[in-house]
Protein backbone atom coordinates (compact mmCIF):
# COMPACT_ATOMS: atom_id res chain seq x y z
CA UNK A 1 0.00 0.00 0.00
CA UNK A 2 1.50 3.81 -0.75
CA UNK A 3 1.67 5.65 1.55
CA UNK A 4 -1.04 8.63 1.61
CA UNK A 5 -0.63 12.07 -0.54
CA UNK A 6 0.67 14.26 1.65
CA UNK A 7 -0.90 16.88 -1.04
CA UNK A 8 -4.05 17.59 -0.53
CA UNK A 9 -6.78 17.81 -3.82
CA UNK A 10 -6.57 21.48 -3.61
CA UNK A 11 -2.90 21.75 -3.79
CA UNK A 12 -2.84 18.85 -6.47
CA UNK A 13 -5.85 20.91 -8.64
CA UNK A 14 -3.59 24.20 -8.16
CA UNK A 15 -0.24 22.49 -9.26
CA UNK A 16 -2.15 21.08 -12.05
CA UNK A 17 -4.07 23.98 -13.62
CA UNK A 18 -0.87 26.07 -13.48
CA UNK A 19 1.52 23.86 -14.91
CA UNK A 20 -1.57 22.88 -18.07
CA UNK A 21 -1.94 26.79 -17.95
CA UNK A 22 1.32 28.51 -17.70
CA UNK A 23 3.48 25.74 -18.78
CA UNK A 24 2.53 23.46 -21.27
CA UNK A 25 5.87 23.41 -23.53
CA UNK A 26 7.42 23.04 -20.30
CA UNK A 27 5.65 19.75 -19.28
CA UNK A 28 6.03 18.48 -22.86
CA UNK A 29 9.60 18.64 -22.55
CA UNK A 30 9.77 17.07 -19.00
CA UNK A 31 7.48 14.00 -20.70
CA UNK A 32 9.76 13.41 -23.49
CA UNK A 33 12.56 13.03 -21.53
CA UNK A 34 11.38 11.24 -18.12
CA UNK A 35 7.98 9.85 -19.20
CA UNK A 36 9.20 7.65 -21.96
CA UNK A 37 7.77 9.41 -24.60
CA UNK A 38 9.77 11.27 -26.90
CA UNK A 39 7.50 11.62 -30.06
CA UNK A 40 4.89 13.27 -27.59
CA UNK A 41 3.33 16.11 -29.30
CA UNK A 42 0.69 17.49 -26.52
CA UNK A 43 1.18 16.86 -22.30
CA UNK A 44 -0.96 17.80 -19.44
CA UNK A 45 -0.25 17.11 -15.44
CA UNK A 46 -3.18 15.12 -14.12
CA UNK A 47 -2.15 14.72 -10.93
CA UNK A 48 0.92 14.16 -8.26
CA UNK A 49 1.56 12.83 -4.90
CA UNK A 50 4.95 12.61 -2.87
CA UNK A 51 6.49 10.25 -5.20
CA UNK A 52 5.88 11.88 -8.34
CA UNK A 53 3.96 13.66 -10.96
CA UNK A 54 1.04 11.69 -13.04
CA UNK A 55 0.91 13.29 -16.99
CA UNK A 56 -1.51 12.53 -20.15
CA UNK A 57 0.56 12.10 -22.89
CA UNK A 58 -0.43 11.92 -26.80
CA UNK A 59 2.15 9.97 -28.71
CA UNK A 60 0.91 9.04 -32.59
CA UNK A 61 -2.09 10.51 -31.90
CA UNK A 62 -3.52 8.32 -28.94
CA UNK A 63 -3.48 9.81 -25.87
CA UNK A 64 -1.93 7.54 -22.49
CA UNK A 65 -0.80 8.00 -19.05
CA UNK A 66 2.98 8.29 -18.31
CA UNK A 67 4.55 9.10 -14.76
CA UNK A 68 7.46 11.20 -13.97
CA UNK A 69 9.09 9.95 -10.26
CA UNK A 70 10.70 13.00 -8.83
CA UNK A 71 14.38 12.85 -7.40
CA UNK A 72 13.12 12.08 -3.66
CA UNK A 73 9.91 12.32 -1.56
CA UNK A 74 8.29 15.50 -1.03
CA UNK A 75 6.05 16.69 1.35
CA UNK A 76 5.95 20.39 1.47
CA UNK A 77 4.39 22.42 -1.31
CA UNK A 78 7.25 24.08 -2.11
CA UNK A 79 9.11 21.59 -2.98
CA UNK A 80 6.85 20.84 -5.76
CA UNK A 81 7.96 23.66 -7.49
CA UNK A 82 11.44 23.26 -7.04
CA UNK A 83 11.31 19.58 -8.37
CA UNK A 84 9.61 20.69 -11.49
CA UNK A 85 12.09 23.49 -12.19
CA UNK A 86 14.70 20.83 -11.96
CA UNK A 87 12.73 18.29 -13.68
CA UNK A 88 12.55 21.41 -16.85
CA UNK A 89 15.80 22.35 -16.51
CA UNK A 90 16.97 18.45 -16.77
CA UNK A 91 14.99 17.80 -19.63
CA UNK A 92 16.36 20.63 -21.63
CA UNK A 93 19.75 19.20 -20.98
CA UNK A 94 18.99 15.71 -21.63
CA UNK A 95 17.14 16.64 -25.05
CA UNK A 96 20.21 18.95 -25.83
CA UNK A 97 18.00 22.57 -25.58
CA UNK A 98 18.63 25.55 -23.89
CA UNK A 99 16.49 26.35 -20.92
CA UNK A 100 14.86 29.88 -20.38
CA UNK A 101 16.90 32.80 -18.31
CA UNK A 102 15.85 32.65 -15.09
CA UNK A 103 13.12 35.16 -13.86
CA UNK A 104 15.09 37.93 -11.24
CA UNK A 105 14.69 37.43 -8.11
CA UNK A 106 13.32 34.08 -8.53
CA UNK A 107 14.26 30.22 -9.04
CA UNK A 108 12.41 29.63 -12.21
CA UNK A 109 12.24 30.40 -16.06
CA UNK A 110 11.24 34.01 -17.64
CA UNK A 111 9.07 33.61 -20.33
CA UNK A 112 5.87 34.96 -18.73
CA UNK A 113 6.84 37.22 -16.54
CA UNK A 114 6.31 34.80 -13.52
CA UNK A 115 8.39 31.88 -12.26
CA UNK A 116 8.42 28.69 -13.68
CA UNK A 117 6.11 26.44 -12.40
CA UNK A 118 4.83 28.54 -9.40
CA UNK A 119 2.03 27.07 -7.89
Amino acid sequence: MSPPNPFSPDVVAAVAAHMNGDHPEDTLLICRAFGGAPGATAARMTGLDGDGGDYAVTEDGAERVVRVPWERPLTERPQIRAEVVRLYREACSALGLVPREQHPGGAGAAGTGRNSTEA
